[in-house]
């Protein structure tokens, strides 16, 4: 049978085995933050690059032969990650549960959206921030709530020691500092 003939998968089970995982019952918290980005992806990906991509294809598909137009090839490929980068989004988006870290500020206590300090019984002090799965950029210092030493710190306060069960054996971390981002300041209309 010739290639022409065959099927390529649609990516829907793509999207499935993409999504991190949540614990059962729970929400996917984001802050207010995480949750504008995302929207402004998917707005772009929208209103900018799938449009871009569709008047490329439209313009390699009206040059004739198909079958060896890469630009054609390569267009549709590309569409085909566009939608699928949109369907995750929409999906993010629809189970998104927006919580606002500000309304946590001035309190001692670990919630999402807290930057922690802690120090290791080795005394190295590391500090961190609590964000939604789909925020979380390690080489800034934040992790996801779902984390262990996110669900370790959670709920504590500080100058609390908690107990975290590591790949090295149970490590002990006294938490030094928590703090929140400040509240807006209404802006008057």
């Amino acid at each position: 049978m010739s290639k022409a003939f065959t099927t390529e998968p649609d990516g829907d089970d793509d999207d499935a085995l993409s999504l991190p995982p949540l614990p059962a019952g729970s929400k996917n918290y984001i802050t207010p933050q995480g949750y504008q980005r995302l929207r402004s992806e998917l707005l772009n990906l929208l209103d900018v690059e799938r449009p871009k991509v569709v008047d490329i294809v439209h313009w390699a598909a009206s040059n004739g032969d198909r079958s060896e137009n890469g630009d054609y090839i390569y267009g549709k490929k590309r569409l085909r990650e566009i939608d699928r980068r949109i369907r995750f989004v929409t999906k993010r988006m629809d189970i998104a549960e927006v919580a606002d870290p500000a309304v946590h500020h001035g309190t001692d206590q670990v919630f999402f959206g807290a930057t922690v300090t802690y120090e290791n019984s080795a005394g190295l002090a590391r500090t961190i921030t609590i964000k939604g799965i789909d925020e979380v950029d390690p080489l800034l210092g934040e992790v996801s709530w779902v984390s262990p030493i996110a669900r370790a710190l959670l709920k504590a306060r500080e100058g609390d020691e908690i107990q975290l069960m590591t790949p090295g054996g149970l490590e002990r971390l006294e938490i030094i500092a928590v703090t929140y981002p400040a509240p807006q300041a209404a802006t008057e209309g």
